[in-house]
C-alpha cells in the first residue's frame, strides 16, 4: 500500500534540508569561528525557508509556500556542496562529484529568485495566462544554464574550487557546454528583466494598497538582480567586500522583502500580533461565516443595489474567488472583481443566484460550499428586496399616472366647463335656471373630488378606522355585502399605513369580485390574533387559474403588505370563486 505523504510532514522535512544546508555550508566553508557577518547571512537565508513552511503549512493550497521551500531547498542544498568543496580542495571521488552536483544547485536558486519567486507574488499564480510561454522559457534557460555549469570543464570551476570538476567536459564539448550555461543564464536574466517591467506595469494600473505591497517586491527584485551583477563585476578583480555585498543582496533582499510584506500588509493569511511582551502569530485570515454575516448586517440596511454590490464582494472576499457576481431573474448582474474567467459554480439565492469565478489559490473546498451556502441566505433576502422595491416603485408610479388620468379627464375638464359657464353668465346676466344648472355642475365637481380623495385616502379611514372605512365601502354595493368584525376590533385604532394597506386591499378585492367575477355575493371578515391584523374577503364568483391569470392590483397590494412584514396569499379556482387573505403585523 503506498503512503501519502501529508502537506505538513513534506513542508517540514523540505525546510529542515535547507536549513540544515544554509547552516552547515556556512560551518564547513568558514567553521564555527567564523566572523559575525557570516552568521548574519546564515541568518537572513533561514527567513526563506521559513516563511516558505509557515505558508505550506497553514494553506498547502498556495503554490507560494512550496515555491519558497523549492528555493529554499536549492539555496541550502548548493550552500552544502560549495562548503564540501571549500572545506577540502582535495576532495575527490564520490564525494567530491556530489558535492559538485548540489553546488550547482545555486543556479536554479537563483532562476527561481530572480523570475518565479516575483512572478507568483503575492497569490502564487501567474499575473495572466500571457505569463505562460514566458515561464516556460524561463525554466527551459534555467535547466540549460544548470546543466551547462554542471557539466563545464575545470577552468570555469577553478577561480572558485581549485579542485575543479570532476564530471566536467573538456575540449569542444566542454566549450560548448559553457556557450549553453552562458546563454541559459543571459536568457535567464533577461526574463528576470522582463518580470521586473512586468511588476512596475502592475504597480502603475494598482490602486493604493496594491501599490504598497508591488513596491517592496519590486525592491527585492532590483537588490536581487544588482547583486548578481556586483558578483559579476567584484568577482573578477577579486573585491571582497563588493562581492561580500553583492551575494549577501543577491541572497538576502527577496526573503526580507517577502517578510516585510507578508507581516506588514497580512499577505498569505499570516499577521503578527503583539500582546505585553511576547510575539506570536496569527494564520488563516480568512474571514469566518460569522464574521461575514456579522458584518453584512450594516450592508442590508442600504440602497438595494448597494446591497447587491456589497454582498457580491463579500463572497468574492469570503471565498477568495477572482470575481464573483448576483444575478436576479430580470437579468440584473452586479460583479465584483475583475470578470475575466468563466463561472467555476453557481448557486441559488432566492429569486436569483450567485456566480462566482474561480477561486485565486487551489479548487473549492467543503468549507468554501458551506461559507456559501451561508451566503445565500442574505443575498437571496437582498434580491427579495431590490424586486420587491421595484415593484412598489413601478406600483407607485402607476397609481400616481391612474390619479393624474382622473384629475385630467374628469375634474379638470368639468371645472373648465364650469368656469366657461360662470363666464358666459356673467357676459350674458345669466337667469336663474343657468344659475342653478351652474350650481348642479359645481356640486357635481365636489362630489367627483371626494370620490377622488376616497380612492387615495379616504376620510372616514382617518376619522373612524379600519372598520368604519371598510363597511362605508360596502355600503354602496350593488350585490349583497356582509361586513364582520371581531368585538372589539371597531374601537382600535392601527398604525396609518397598516390600516390603509388592508383597506385598499379590500377595495381591489372587492372591485375585482364586480368587474370580473361577476360574483352575485361578498363576504370580508375582518379578525386580529396572534399578533397580526387579517382581512379576508371572499366571493361566489367565476373564480380563475392564479397560475396563468394576472392578478392585476392585488400584485402591487402584496408587495406593500411584504414590505410592512405581512402577506397576501389567493385562493381561486374556475367556478368556485375566490378568496383573498391579507395580513399585517399589529
Amino acid at each position: 500500500m503506498t503512503r501519502v505523504t501529508s502537506p505538513t510532514a513534506l513542508a517540514g522535512a523540505m525546510a529542515a534540508v535547507a536549513a540544515a544546508g544554509i547552516v552547515a555550508g556556512g560551518v564547513l566553508e568558514a567553521g564555527f569561528s567564523a566572523p559575525p557577518s557570516m552568521w548574519v547571512f546564515v541568518a537572513v537565508s533561514l527567513v526563506a525557508p521559513t516563511v516558505g513552511w509557515l505558508v505550506a503549512v497553514r494553506r498547502p493550497d498556495n503554490v507560494y509556500g512550496w515555491l519558497l521551500l523549492a528555493a529554499a531547498d536549492c539555496l541550502g542544498l548548493g550552500a552544502f556542496g560549495a562548503g564540501l568543496l571549500l572545506s577540502d580542495p582535495t576532495l575527490g571521488g564520490p564525494l567530491a562529484v556530489v558535492a559538485t552536483v548540489l553546488a550547482s544547485l545555486f543556479t536554479v536558486f537563483y532562476g527561481l529568485t530572480w523570475v518565479f519567486v516575483p512572478l507568483f507574488f503575492p497569490t502564487g499564480r501567474l499575473p495572466s495566462r500571457r505569463w505562460r510561454a514566458g515561464a516556460w522559457i524561463a525554466a527551459m534557460a534555467i535547466t540549460v544554464h544548470w546543466a551547462g555549469l554542471l557539466l563545464s570543464a575545470d577552468a570555469v570551476y577553478e577561480p572558485v574550487f581549485s579542485r575543479g570538476n570532476p564530471i566536467g567536459l573538456g575540449g569542444t564539448p566542454g566549450l560548448l557546454v559553457a556557450l549553453a550555461g552562458a546563454a541559459g543564464q543571459a536568457v535567464t536574466f533577461l526574463v528576470a528583466l522582463t518580470v521586473l517591467g512586468s511588476l512596475v506595469l502592475r504597480w502603475w494600473r494598482a490602486d493604493a494598497a496594491g501599490r504598497r505591497v508591488l513596491r517592496w517586491m519590486i525592491a527585492g527584485t532590483m537588490g536581487t538582480l544588482g547583486g548578481f551583477l556586483l558578483i559579476a563585476f567584484f568577482g573578477p578583480s577579486g573585491y571582497e567586500a563588493g562581492l561580500g555585498l553583492g551575494l549577501f543582496t543577491s541572497v538576502a533582499a527577496l526573503p526580507i522583502v517577502i517578510v516585510t510584506t507578508v507581516f506588514r500588509h497580512q499577505l498569505l493569511d499570516i499577521k503578527v500580533g503583539i500582546r505585553g511582551h511576547r510575539i506570536f502569530l496569527v494564520f488563516d485570515l480568512r474571514p469566518t461565516v460569522d464574521e461575514l454575516l456579522t458584518e453584512l448586517g450594516p450592508a442590508l440596511e442600504t440602497e438595494p443595489v448597494e446591497q447587491l454590490g456589497r454582498l457580491a464582494g463579500a463572497v468574492q472576499a469570503g471565498l477568495e474567488t477572482r470575481w464573483a457576481a448576483v444575478e436576479l431573474a430580470d437579468g440584473t448582474r452586479v460583479v465584483a472583481g475583475e470578470e475575466d474567467g468563466e463561472a467555476a459554480f453557481t448557486v441559488p439565492a432566492g429569486l436569483g443566484r450567485i456566480v462566482c469565478g474561480p477561486k485565486v489559490v487551489g479548487r473549492l473546498t467543503s468549507e468554501d460550499r458551506r461559507v456559501l451556502g451561508a451566503l445565500a441566505v442574505p443575498v437571496g433576502l437582498a434580491i427579495q428586496s431590490v424586486g420587491l422595491a421595484a415593484r412598489l416603485v413601478n406600483a407607485q408610479e402607476a397609481e400616481r399616472r391612474r390619479i393624474e388620468r382622473n384629475i385630467h379627464d374628469g375634474v379638470q375638464q368639468q371645472l373648465v366647463a364650469l368656469i366657461a359657464g360662470l363666464e358666459l353668465a356673467r357676459a350674458t346676466g345669466g337667469d336663474a335656471r343657468t344659475l342653478t344648472l351652474l350650481r348642479e355642475e359645481a356640486r357635481q365637481t365636489l362630489t367627483d373630488l371626494r370620490e377622488l380623495a376616497a380612492g387615495i385616502h379616504p376620510s372616514v379611514l382617518s376619522q373612524g378606522g379600519l372598520v368604519e372605512a371598510v363597511e362605508e365601502r360596502c355600503s354602496r354595493l350593488p350585490v349583497a355585502t356582509t361586513v364582520t368584525a371581531e368585538p372589539g376590533l371597531r374601537a382600535r385604532r392601527f398604525p396609518d399605513e397598516i390600516e390603509g394597506a388592508l383597506y385598499f386591499t379590500v377595495s381591489e378585492s372587492i372591485a375585482n369580485a364586480l368587474k370580473h367575477a361577476r360574483a352575485s355575493r361578498i363576504e370580508v371578515r375582518l379578525t386580529q390574533a396572534e399578533g397580526r391584523l387579517q382581512a379576508v374577503v371572499s366571493d361566489d364568483g367565476r373564480g380563475f387559474d392564479p397560475v396563468t391569470a394576472d392578478r392585476g392590483g392585488l400584485g402591487a397590494l402584496a408587495d406593500r403588505m411584504n414590505a410592512l412584514g405581512g402577506g397576501l396569499r389567493l385562493t381561486s379556482a374556475p367556478g368556485e370563486g375566490t378568496v383573498v387573505r391579507a395580513w399585517a403585523p399589529a
